[in-house]
């Protein structure tokens, strides 16, 4: 039997819970790989509840996970109460949130769990609580430390129509161009094509690189960075052997003609590759981090906390990363 996905159990006050119980349900119908939340089954159950969704829950150990899932929702406890209500966090948010992440990661690190999915965090929340990361990315990076050394994450939204990589990533602008370098995006460009080779069977992955001025500068017109910065990291990667075009006018890339001819934008800030990919498939987007040991999906979407509770929440995009997920594991190098 195949190992199951940790999915973790993201803000208790948002639509993790919704969006996880209502995947669940459907897991026949849209024949889910198996999976387990972890978290807090008291939580769980009391939304289920509040849905007015009648669900079977398991409470299990990772390697009773697989074996549970298709009569009940598999939860593995951390031993940490979530006691906020639906859009209201409270103080014990925060640690439930974390204690989720780090025992995904850590069943994923012992074997005892092929992927880590994650429901979405609440950044301010954690912050009030003295969290130090910028984002899920990072946070997920400093758990993947080895030996010292701590692997630089890679941030791809992937759907079927379109995959995007920001080079900076959860930066103001202005600090984002003045961190943007030759050297971050040959980098970054080299993790996800080992990783479109590796996890998702491409032998020869093609990537645009998109400028970071209008018109990709208009030869220098309309600022140098394109000329200096991003032209260098081309030339880089194209005698690497790497299928590279670029630097690109952003604002031209991603029509349906332009997405047929790469399979990754590569971008030089959050924004300017995150619209076009939540414009054209806010529902079925993935969000993937690359570079890592372990691999990470995840929805591609917020806590949405006014909905939270009511039953609009849409599990779309989380069984798109779920099936993501089981399908980079199935591909993933011995």
């Amino acid at each position: 039997m195949a190992k199951p996905l940790a999915l973790t159990s993201g803000e208790p006050a948002g639509i993790g819970p919704d969006i996880t119980i209502k995947a669940w349900l459907r897991r026949d119908e849209l024949k889910l790989p198996a999976f387990y939340l972890v978290g807090d089954l008291d939580s769980v159950g009391k939304r289920a509840e509040l849905l007015g969704l009648k669900i079977s829950l398991a409470d299990v150990g990772p390697e009773d996970a697989a074996a549970a899932f298709a009569d009940a929702l598999p939860v593995v406890a951390t031993g940490k109460a979530a006691t906020a209500r639906p859009g209201q966090p409270d103080d014990s948010s925060a640690e439930a949130a974390l204690a989720s992440i780090r025992q995904a990661v850590a069943d994923v690190a012992t074997g005892r769990a092929s992927a880590v999915v994650t429901n979405p965090i609440a950044k301010s929340v954690l912050y009030r609580a003295g969290f130090r990361h910028p984002g899920h990315t990072e946070f997920l990076a400093e758990l993947a430390a080895s030996g010292g050394r701590t692997p630089q994450p890679v941030m791809m939204l992937w759907s079927p129509t379109l995959a995007v990589v920001p080079v900076t990533i959860h930066l103001s602008l202005r600090e984002a161009i003045a961190q943007l370098s030759s050297e971050l995006i040959v980098s970054t460009a080299r993790i996800a094509v080992a990783d479109l080779k590796a996890r998702f069977g491409l032998v020869r992955p093609r990537l645009a690189v998109s400028g970071l001025n209008p018109h990709a500068g208009e030869d220098g017109s309309l600022g140098l960075e394109d000329q200096t910065i991003v032209a260098p990291a081309i030339e880089i990667l194209r005698h690497e052997g790497i299928e590279v075009r670029g630097p690109l006018p952003a604002d031209t890339m991603f029509h349906d003609a332009a997405r047929k001819t790469y399979d990754c934008a590569i971008c030089m800030y959050h924004d300017q590759a995150l619209i076009p990919i939540k414009t054209i498939a806010f529902e079925d987007a993935v969000n993937v981090t690359l570079g890592l040991p372990f691999i990470r999906t995840s929805p591609d979407h917020g806590t949405a906390f006014d909905i939270a509770g009511t039953g609009r929440a849409n599990p779309s995009s989380l069984v798109a990363a779920l099936r993501l997920a089981a399908r980079m594991a199935a591909a993933r190098p011995a």
